[in-house]
């Protein structure tokens, strides 16, 4: 692979950890990006934010691992197993990733229910949109409906052998069905039938309970010092 130039970002508080600082190191925006390139890259531990994709490169910090699913090893834990079986009559539907005003109003409600604090709790429909989806990337919104009610939105990211789940969000009302834990489950089912290898699931912090949870998926891969190892 051609060797990428990349652009050093500024430190700022971590988002993750506190008392922590951050910094990441973006593709050189003059890189024409595409879903081929950014499948090299999201093996290297890379991850895309709309059209930008970037690495962590915090100079005192390694908490940010990336993960992903051997999805042909995966063995539901007993909670899982439960989960699964509360959706058995939730409907799904692929779709393209494109704007829809139902599903901007629904994360919009997720983000004030979840992420008070957060810079997208009062998105704009142009910062929702160009945050989930990419002009060069292979994305889709998999839409999920229990009893007739639009429930959640899956965003994933599709490769020749991999899918990269990006974000998923859901109405705060259903929160009793786990749907975050489903989307991941119907992912790697999905990634299955589709004789994919993997389901990139981003980072993993150990010490932050809001990343934490990946290890829960197993058999999980971790990439350090560059090689993919089991956890």
């Amino acid at each position: 692979m051609t060797r990428i130039p990349l652009l050093l970002s500024g430190a700022q508080p971590c988002s993750y950890l506190d008392e922590e600082f951050s910094q990441s190191a973006f593709v050189h925006p003059d890189i024409l990006m595409s879903t081929d390139i950014y499948a090299q890259l999201i093996s290297q531990g890379f991850r895309r934010s709309g059209d930008d994709v970037y690495t962590p490169y915090c100079r005192e910090c390694s908490a940010c691992i990336p993960v992903r699913i051997p999805v042909k090893d995966f063995k539901p834990n007993r909670s899982q197993k439960r989960c699964a079986n509360k959706h058995l009559n939730t409907q799904v539907l692929i779709k393209p990733a494109q704007f829809e005003q139902a599903h901007y109003d629904m994360y919009l409600r997720y983000q004030h229910s979840r992420h008070t604090e957060g810079s997208m709790a009062d998105a704009s429909p142009d910062e929702y949109i160009n945050f989930l989806s990419s002009s060069w990337c292979d994305t889709l919104f998999i839409e999920f409906t229990i009893a007739n009610e639009l429930a959640g939105i899956a965003v994933v990211d599709q490769f020749e052998n991999a899918w990269s789940a990006v974000y998923t969000f859901f109405e705060p009302k259903l929160s009793d069905y786990s749907l975050g834990v489903y989307a991941v489950l119907w992912q790697i089912k999905h990634c299955m039938q589709l004789n994919k290898e993997f389901l990139y699931l981003g980072f993993w912090i150990e010490a932050c309970r809001k990343m934490n949870y990946k290890t829960q998926y197993q058999p999980l891969e971790l990439l350090i010092n560059q090689q993919w190892q089991a956890a």
